[in-house]
């Protein structure tokens, strides 16, 4: 067969199943174990597919970006812990940043520090940083419905006005060859720009967000300390350690 001729069959059984193991794919094209190997990765580089242990998975959507509503009833238990956890890494009188990540909003209930100041891109933020009494600072910018935060050249020009003890970022994809991601362009700059502004730079994100990839890197996975839950599976945690400095929550 081919390499076009299996290039397509990958792709359709793919399209089919969602994933599909590596064996499968040896015995369907009558081809080496190598063969196959080199056509993922020949795909995966086209940004077709993703290469798992044991086989592929289809890339899809990678600019999708799921609402704000459908992201908050996600892993609720995991985000909470990720949270109290970070809310540890907060001092007395610090200033901060929190992006429009909903792991972000389940970190406002754990903001108990005095003197601290919050500065943020996400309008939804606004209301129980006010409540809990914290000063708080919103950028300017245009607001982004998906994800309710503000972004643009104005969110730009205001965010550039300060400089952070430390910064709280969500992602939607962490992944060793291509960093942290996240689906639009404007909300990636708005992330890179609050890093290089922030001492500290923490990425709160649960595990579902390992090996997934969007279409806008934030950054490499060493600009920044990885606060996460334990839900990886121990051989998929050991990947990761080595290339990031992360640390697991017990949930």
């Amino acid at each position: 067969m081919l390499t076009p001729e299996r290039h397509q069959l990958i792709i359709s059984l793919l399209k089919e199943n969602g994933v599909v193991k590596l064996q499968e794919l040896v015995e369907r094209t009558n081809s080496s174990e190598s063969t196959i190997r080199r056509d993922l990765v020949q795909l995966e580089d086209k940004n077709i597919l993703k290469r798992i242990h044991g086989g592929a998975s289809l890339v899809q959507g990678n600019r999708v970006e799921p609402s704000y509503i459908e992201k908050s009833s996600k892993n609720i238990k995991e985000k909470r812990a990720i949270a109290q956890y970070a809310s540890q890494l907060i001092h007395e009188g610090d200033s901060i940043y929190l992006d429009a990540g909903t792991t972000s909003q389940e970190l406002i209930p754990f903001l108990n520090h005095e003197g601290i100041t919050v500065v943020t891109n996400a309008v939804n933020l606004i209301e129980p940083l006010l409540e809990k009494g914290i000063t708080t600072y919103l950028t300017g910018g245009v607001v982004k419905p998906q994800t309710k935060a503000l972004i643009g050249s104005r969110a730009l020009e205001s965010l550039n006005l300060y400089r952070f003890d430390k910064c709280f970022l969500g992602v939607n994809g962490i992944d060793l060859k291509y960093g942290y991601t996240t689906p639009d362009p404007e909300e990636a700059l708005i992330k890179q720009t609050a890093m290089g502004l922030a001492s500290e730079c923490y990425i709160l994100a649960d595990h579902t967000k390992f090996n997934e990839v969007s279409f806008s890197k934030v950054s490499s996975l060493k600009d920044a300390v990885l606060i996460t839950d334990n839900g990886l599976t121990k051989s998929e945690l050991e990947s990761y350690q080595g290339h990031i400095n992360i640390k697991v929550v017990t949930t």
